[in-house]
């Protein structure tokens, strides 16, 4: 196995109907053997770098490396679930669970697949088109996992799961990863989810990376810093000094600001480690801050992705 699952430099795609970029300057690093929580609004390009990594679509810039090796000479030991989650709506449960056995010769876990499909109850005559949403989730994860890749995409899997099963579920995606080492890229909007189960985090916006890195090297990196509102309170970026601000917000008499740290906090500034949902929330409120990397193979931080010319404005 690589060291890095996924190493992505420069990588852009076009849509041509449009003209628009869904995804530009594109770079980060995936070590092999970590979860990683893909997040990002509707739009972001998270789909589409899911394709491209799938070796699905080719870029129109950068280059994109799987495995060690280009994107399509690694597909036979990557697992891909698509949002549409397209399976053949005329076999049975049982049938296509057999044909991914036949096209995964030598490296499918039977006993997986079964445990995964009997766990949702569903009758192995059943034909795919007569399941449910969620049902049809419950195969397609199985077929998936069934196939023991050293890489999992998977985009937006949980949308049509019970809060029980999608629990169900990411034990068994966490248990796979476990057991065999495997490097999955999980695209979600449900933080809390994602802040359970996955050690990095990719942040992507308006085609673009802003975060990217190891969860708690990021965490560690900000810190939320609080103080009451006084008479005398000037603006969050004057009071902290050579600390970038990511954002800040006034809500009644207390100021809030998520800061890179870079000297000491003057004044009453009480200071804590942020959570996944508002260092994310933090990120997209605030389009002007410069882009974050956590190189995975050095100790210190690397350079910014990408350093807009505007400075960020105090969020009120």
């Amino acid at each position: 196995m690589t060291t890095l699952a996924i190493e992505a430099t420069g990588l852009g795609k076009r849509f041509q109907r449009h003209g628009d970029w869904a995804l530009r300057e594109c770079a980060f690093r995936l070590p092999a053997g970590r979860i990683c929580a893909l997040v990002g609004p509707n739009g972001a390009g998270k789909s589409t770098l899911i394709a491209l990594a799938a070796g699905l679509l080719t870029p129109d810039e950068g280059t994109v490396t799987v495995l060690g090796g280009h994107p399509a000479d690694a597909r036979p030991h990557i697992g891909f679930v698509d949002q549409d989650k397209p399976l053949y709506p005329r076999l049975t449960v049982a049938e296509t669970l057999r044909m991914g056995a036949d096209l995964n010769p030598g490296r499918w876990d039977a006993a997986t697949a079964e445990r995964i499909v009997a766990g949702g109850d569903l009758n192995p005559k059943a034909q795919i088109r007569s399941l449910s949403g969620g049902q049809r989730t419950r195969v397609v994860l199985a077929v998936a996992l069934a196939k023991v890749p050293e890489l999992l995409l998977l985009d937006e899997p949980m949308a049509d799961l019970d809060p029980l099963a999608r629990h169900e579920l990411m034990g068994v995606l966490m248990a796979t990863a476990a057991r065999h080492g495997t490097t999955i890229v999980m695209s979600s909007h449900v933080l809390a989810e994602l802040d359970d189960c996955c050690d990095y985090l990719l942040l992507v916006d308006d085609g673009r990376v802003r975060l990217a890195g190891d969860k708690d090297e990021l965490l560690a990196a900000h810190r939320l810093v609080v103080r009451p509102v006084s008479e005398t309170t000037t603006g969050a970026d004057g009071d902290l000094g050579p600390n970038t601000v990511v954002e800040s917000r006034t809500t009644g008499r207390q100021l809030t600001a998520l800061i890179r740290p870079a000297g000491p906090l003057p004044g009453d500034w009480q200071t804590s480690e942020p959570s996944l949902e508002e260092l994310v929330l933090a990120h997209l409120r605030s389009p002007g801050t410069p882009a974050l990397a956590l190189d995975p193979t050095s100790t210190p931080l690397s350079t910014s992705i990408r350093t807009p010319a505007t400075s960020q404005e105090t969020v009120a």
